[in-house]
């Protein structure tokens, strides 16, 4: 059994914010994947389901940003579970919007549910880092990551969302670099393999005029003949 723990903050007011891309990946993966309809437990909210041949619990903390590590440590004793057994999805001020990487272990980097993670159950879980930007100045940080995303991301966020999707059975099973390829197809189809050339047009030949009718006389002929 695993448990995939998606970090953000509750309630409609932070539902679009870049801090809760957390949730909406696992909100994306109980979607495609048909899980179990969401329950109130572990001062969160959890859904089962299962993705390959993995049984896994979706953990959403209800607790705020601050305290996740409170219901992702409670579920964890109650299933008996070891950090190893977890991955935590999280939003990165240090990746490019769109971007994806996975991690095992490793420090919090100064997020606060990271950190607060690290209190409860130690640093040796697996996180998915989605990358949202970095607003350029430090002092800026607090308030960009409560911000909700922008219309401009809604593309790039959409095709991330649904490489998570398509991709979460291989992470389930411990195919990381499948499930990161599978983001990166959505975020950047293939092209064709072997595209046919264009055919050029050969430019139109300009038509050939008729030569102008001789409208002279017999005598004017014969006298031009002669000059």
């Amino acid at each position: 059994m695993l448990l995939f723990v998606g970090l953000g903050n509750p309630g409609t007011k932070y539902a679009k914010n870049r801090h809760n891309i957390g949730f909406m990946a696992l909100d994306r993966i109980a979607e495609d994947h048909g899980f179990g309809p969401w329950k109130q437990k572990f001062q969160g909210e959890l859904c089962e389901g299962r993705l390959g041949g993995e049984k896994v619990l979706l953990l959403k903390p209800l607790t705020f940003m601050n305290l996740s590590g409170q219901s992702v440590g409670e579920a964890m004793r109650f299933y008996k579970l070891t950090p190893q057994d977890i991955t935590v999805f999280h939003d990165e001020l240090d990746l490019a919007p769109g971007k994806a990487r996975v991690k095992m272990g490793g420090g919090h980097a100064g997020h606060n549910g990271l950190r607060s993670i690290h209190q409860h159950i130690g640093e040796q879980y697996q996180r998915v880092r989605l990358g949202i930007g970095h607003p350029g100045r430090k002092e800026l940080v607090a308030h960009y990551v409560l911000q909700d995303f922008a219309r401009a991301d809604a593309e790039w966020l959409d095709d991330l969302m649904r490489g998570i999707g398509d991709g979460a059975p291989d992470l389930a099973e411990g195919r990381k670099d499948r499930f990161l390829n599978a983001i990166a197809q959505r975020m950047a189809p293939a092209k064709p393999a072997n595209p046919k050339p264009k055919t050029q047009e050969k430019p139109a030949e300009k038509p050939v005029e008729p030569p102008a009718k001789d409208t002279r006389s017999a005598i004017q002929k014969l006298v031009d003949k002669f000059r």
